[in-house]
């Protein structure tokens, strides 16, 4: 069946309009917990005791990275009602460059394959259509300003990956980690450079996270309380069905969360999937975080959207669809907490499963049997530019030497 023609830039138009719709809708209701970033901005910026290098050992219940907080303060001049709307228009605006982020990675990543560019515009589009609630749901309803910088920071180590680019890579997921700790899950991905680009990644990203942090700890020892920070173990988190049954969060939860998430990460990327390491990283932590609020969803979308564009070449990217229903739509579907919890843990281990072991076609095949003189793509307009760099690659080495 013939699929319906979509523009190079129709697809970026109509998923501004979903998100724009999705923005009006909730807004009225948004920024939830916006006063926590606010608060947080106003104390990295003061001078009283409670705040600049203090803030984390005065206020452990703030649990959002410094770079989170160097950035909300930067609404502070504003009036609390207009920097909350024009934070949540940020936020909402980083979504849409996620997926062009996730688009222009895809176009790398299947460079020299005979890749289908409109295919690869409708999957983008489709996956785009079920990433943007969840989105919307971080950056407007709750106005969780840590996990957006975090997550639009991955999917610029992502864009940077695919382009071999070492030093960029290492210096993204550092300021992902920067915005807030629970992007460690997502360090894997620098393993998924060759391997002789390894150090000068991982020296950029510790050199950065050391940068933000220590200050912190060094000038305020007591900034470790932070870490110990717990909140309630909710009835429908699948810690539950894991007989982690305490009232409060388990002191191996976050550890074991954090450890998971990691070697997940590095068996996708030894297994040659690197584009599964966020989809693994954000299953740790739904799987063993005791809290089960919306907006953790949205960084499974961002995994099941770089899984559906990178990591295969279907034109229906059913895993972004599937997460949505099962994660966000039992919520309102089904009633019962424990049951809730259930459908999450089974999310994690079908999705974790189909991602490590489903077979996958080797984006190369096409390549096997082609001449080597042969020239089957120029450089064309992809989902969003050119899909390579001419002047950086000519179409023979992006035959034989595609991104990593």
């Amino acid at each position: 069946m013939r699929t319906p023609h979509i523009g190079n830039r129709t697809h970026l138009v109509l998923l501004t309009a979903w998100a724009v719709l999705w923005f009006a809708i909730v807004e009225p209701s948004g920024g939830f917990s916006w006063h926590y970033l606010r608060t947080g901005g106003e104390l990295i910026y003061g001078s009283s005791g409670d705040g600049g290098l203090n803030l984390y050992a005065r206020h452990p219940e703030l649990q959002m990275g410094p770079i989170s907080f160097l950035v909300a303060g930067l609404f502070n001049p504003f009036p609390a009602e207009v920097g909350q709307v024009l934070a949540e228009a940020l936020m909402s605006t980083l979504g849409l460059v996620v997926l062009v982020l996730a688009g222009r990675s895809a176009a790398r990543h299947f460079l020299g394959t005979g890749t289908n560019h409109q295919r690869l515009r409708q999957r983008v589009l489709i996956a785009g259509l079920a990433f943007t609630p969840m989105w919307i749901e971080v950056s407007v309803r709750f106005a969780h300003l840590d996990d957006v910088l975090a997550l639009f920071f991955t999917a610029l180590a992502v864009y940077y990956l695919t382009r071999c680019n070492a030093a960029a890579t290492g210096i993204c997921m550092a300021l992902a980690l920067d915005s807030k700790p629970t992007a460690l899950a997502f360090v894997p991905l620098l393993l998924a450079l060759p391997k002789e680009r390894w150090l000068r990644a991982g020296l950029w990203c510790a050199a950065l996270v050391a940068v933000a942090w220590l200050p912190f700890f060094v000038v305020a020892p007591d900034s470790f309380a932070a870490a110990k920070f717990t909140i309630p173990n909710n009835p429908a988190s699948a810690l539950r069905w894991l007989g982690a049954n305490d009232p409060q969060t388990p002191s191996w939860a976050r550890p074991a969360q954090a450890a998971l998430g990691l070697a997940l990460g590095t068996i996708a990327v030894w297994r040659g999937r690197w584009a599964a390491v966020v989809l693994l990283g954000a299953n740790a932590r739904i799987m063993l975080d005791p809290s089960v609020y919306t907006y953790y969803t949205a960084s499974v979308l961002l995994g099941t959207l770089l899984w559906d564009v990178c990591g295969q070449r279907r034109l229906v990217p059913w895993w972004s669809w599937i997460a949505l229903l099962v994660l966000y739509g039992s919520v309102f579907l089904v009633p019962d907490e424990s049951a809730r919890g259930l459908i999450r843990l089974g999310f994690v281990v079908v999705s974790t499963a189909y991602v490590l072991f489903a077979p996958v076609r080797d984006r190369r095949e096409r390549n096997q049997h082609r001449p080597l003189g042969r020239v089957e793509e120029e450089p064309v307009e992809g989902p969003w530019g050119p899909m390579w760099d001419p002047g950086r690659t000519r179409p023979w080495e992006a035959r034989h030497h595609g991104a990593p």
